[in-house]
């Protein structure tokens, strides 16, 4: 999952991205809220980790100008204001989630990872297809050429993953932040594993191509 971290706190937006990095968070940074519009047009990013007091513009207009043109990242706005009324105006600009300084990093943690689950409904009722391959999400029924396919949980979810990135390439790491919750498995080996199981269920010819610093991705040859 890719996040954007708008933080003029040098100190702490430098801390934090780290933190995020080793979670597996591909993190990109703005110190400034005309370089987080910049880097939002730019990058297609999940959800926005929004400072309230920015200079040269502010979070609520930066909250207000994504709202305004459905910016599909979910934004969680960090103040050092956590009064009441500081978190409803927070909320009716449209951020999406509101956290008071200072916090809890595992609690931004546990935020995050909720957004992350909502960070992109259009997968909810989607039905993918492949190559043959044909993956329901609401049913959970994954087919091969009409043939049903069993699937453990870990291998839908990857496969899923795969098929919504249309033919790009996706990193271990954001497959680790998609599919796997556990803490103890979240493990590039895991996902290798899945991933070799998954194309031995999916047969020939190999649907899943991998890539020496890029990931994985649905292909044919």
């Amino acid at each position: 999952m890719r996040l954007l971290l708008v933080e003029d706190e040098v100190d702490l937006a430098d801390a934090l991205a780290d933190g995020l990095r080793r979670e597996g968070y591909l993190v990109d940074v703005a110190r400034d809220g005309a370089s987080a519009l910049t880097a939002a047009a730019g990058s297609d990013v999940d959800v926005i980790v929004l400072d309230r007091d920015l200079p040269v513009l502010s979070g609520d207009a930066v909250c207000r100008t994504l709202v305004g043109q459905e910016y599909p990242a979910r934004i969680l706005m960090l103040t050092a204001a956590g009064t009441l009324n500081d978190r409803v105006e927070g909320l009716d600009l449209g951020a999406d989630d509101y956290l008071a300084k200072p916090f809890a990093y595992v609690e931004l943690l546990a935020r995050l990872r909720a957004l992350g689950r909502r960070a992109q409904p259009t997968r909810l009722n989607a039905v993918w297809e492949f190559a043959g391959v044909r993956l329901d999400v609401v049913r959970r029924v994954v087919e091969r050429d009409g043939t049903p396919i069993r699937l453990t949980l870990k291998e839908f979810g990857v496969l899923e993953t795969l098929l919504a990135a249309e033919g790009g390439y996706v990193s271990a790491d954001d497959l680790l932040n998609e599919v796997w919750d556990e803490p103890l498995e979240r493990t590039r080996g895991v996902v290798k594993i899945v991933v070799h199981t998954l194309r031995r269920k999916l047969g020939s010819p190999a649907l899943i191509q991998s890539a020496a610093g890029h990931g994985y991705r649905v292909g044919t040859i």
